[in-house]
């Protein structure tokens, strides 16, 4: 008979939990939207990613995540995002910092326009 002590069932129970949360933070976020729901000269943030349309017809997405330190990014005005944790700013058109802490620009994805629906692809 094999005995499984608490030691050994916390050590399983934990190396278990860390393997599936790497797995699922290792993921990319995907998401779609309609074209016509992404306003021409802003963005809209839909399911972890930011949807921008620079100029008509022109469609960029990028990670909702901030570089700085991972705090989600909820504001947008523009072509503008801010990180309301520290206040980083981002251009949308290029997903370069304008300001704040942050010293990388957004994680930029593909974009795939299937017939008026757009979709982050990886980049």
């Amino acid at each position: 008979m094999t005995t499984c002590s608490r030691r050994l069932f916390l050590l399983g129970t934990a190396t278990t939990f860390a393997g599936a949360y790497l797995a699922a933070c290792g993921k990319e976020p995907t998401a779609e939207i309609a074209a016509t729901d992404i306003p021409v000269g802003s963005a809209i943030i839909v399911d972890k990613v930011i949807f921008a349309q620079p100029t008509e017809g022109e469609f960029k997405a990028y990670s909702q995540t901030c570089p700085h330190q991972g705090s989600l990014i909820t504001k947008i005005e523009g072509m503008t995002a801010t990180c309301t944790s520290h206040y980083s700013s981002f251009d949308l058109s290029s997903g370069e910092v304008t300001g704040g802490p942050s010293a990388k620009p957004l994680t930029e994805y593909g974009v795939e326009n299937d017939r008026g629906t757009i979709k982050n692809v990886s980049a």
